[in-house]
């Protein structure tokens, strides 16, 4: 039976649920072999390349006196591998990603959700796709580094491989901030405050700790900058440009979440204003990131919408993306839990799958 060698970077929330996801696959054409699971601590290996058992890695990881492996250490353990090789990074560490160029100049294939990888500097996208795949370097799949599960990236790369052209993608990137607007700016009229929605929102577990981090709009600007690469425009960076945040000035350098929040209140005002203004045309708002190909332009913004919109339906935390090309004039509507550990793991091991039908041996 073909197969291939993983090595697994993390074991959190999304490397725990990849990891069930992939010990209770159905019986493969091709075999699926755990070799080493690493965390920044400790790690279990394979030393004879069989696969580990990962009905109990949790309680192995926790009582093995190995270290944690470093990017240097994992190529050289799998450039010894009998079968072709993958390493699946479910972090979202910088560092890592910023190792994908040497992996996979070394014949190993990485499948990864980190969107660090593929929206930081363009010099470490040119230097990952450049490589990716040619002159029996490794693969590259990141289908859960935007709206997680959702098929959104091998859609498109499909689209502009088959001689489409991308005119515009626009939509809601984040389950946070999809779930923050669908609650305070609805068709049917509310008087819900933004602070209480936004401290909600945190309650239920929906933002980071420091909800600042959601409410940057910096999480979306990665996941256009993505989008917009794919499409043909050379974004240099997510912050090269225009992104609205929803962070009042006053409140960026305060000193942590809580205190966030606990002043929040006082802006309560400029937001409504906001939402009064789109209530007025009948209209709702939403935080959107939008790719304009034909003006050569991105951002990440407010935007109004009429009811009968696709966007101002939306519920609960779903992410929904709109993509037009000149075969598709109008447009393709993709919507879906766009965050999530379980969906984002399931994106994850779609790549696997697809890394492992054309390398596996």
């Amino acid at each position: 039976m073909p197969g291939v060698n993983i090595a697994i970077i993390g074991s959190g929330v999304v490397g725990s649920a990849f990891l069930k996801q992939l010990a209770n696959i159905k019986p493969q054409e091709i075999s699926y072999n755990v070799v080493l699971l690493t965390t920044s601590k400790k790690a279990l290996v394979s030393s004879d390349y069989s696969p580990l058992n990962l009905s109990s890695y949790d309680s192995a990881l926790k009582a093995s006196s190995t270290a944690g492996y470093s990017v240097d250490q994992i190529i050289a353990f799998l450039k010894k591998s009998p079968l072709p090789s993958i390493v699946v990074d479910n972090t979202s560490n910088e560092s890592i990603a910023k190792s994908y160029p040497t992996i996979i100049k070394n014949g190993i294939s990485v499948a990864t959700p980190n969107k660090k990888a593929f929206s930081s500097d363009i010099k470490l996208w040119n230097d990952i796709f450049d490589v990716a795949g040619k002159n029996g370097n490794g693969l590259v799949y990141h289908e859960a580094s935007v709206a997680a599960g959702l098929p959104l990236i091998s859609p498109l790369k499909e689209l502009v491989a088959t001689g489409d052209k991308v005119e515009k993608i626009e939509g809601i990137f984040s389950g946070t901030l999809s779930y923050i607007f669908n609650e305070f700016s609805t068709i049917s009229p509310n008087d819900k405050k933004f602070s209480d929605v936004v401290k909600v929102a945190k309650e239920l577990g929906y933002t980071e700790p420091d909800p600042r981090d959601d409410l940057n709009g910096l999480d979306v600007a990665r996941k256009v900058t993505i989008l917009a690469r794919i499409s043909g425009l050379e974004v240099q960076s997510p912050t090269s440009f225009p992104v609205e945040s929803l962070i009042a000035k006053e409140l960026e350098s305060v000193k942590s979440g809580d205190e966030y929040l606990a002043r929040l209140p006082e802006f309560d005002s400029d937001v409504a204003k906001l939402k009064q203004s789109a209530a007025a045309e009948n209209k709702v708002l939403r935080f959107i990131g939008k790719v304009d190909i034909p003006n050569n332009s991105v951002s990440v913004e407010i935007a109004k919408y009429d009811y009968s919109h696709p966007f101002a339906a939306l519920k609960g935390s779903d992410n929904v993306i709109s993509i037009k090309t000149k075969r598709y004039p109008n447009p393709i509507i993709i919507q879906g839990a766009g965050a999530g550990a379980d969906v984002t793991a399931a994106g994850v091991l779609g790549d696997v799958f697809k890394i492992a039908q054309r390398i596996a041996k």
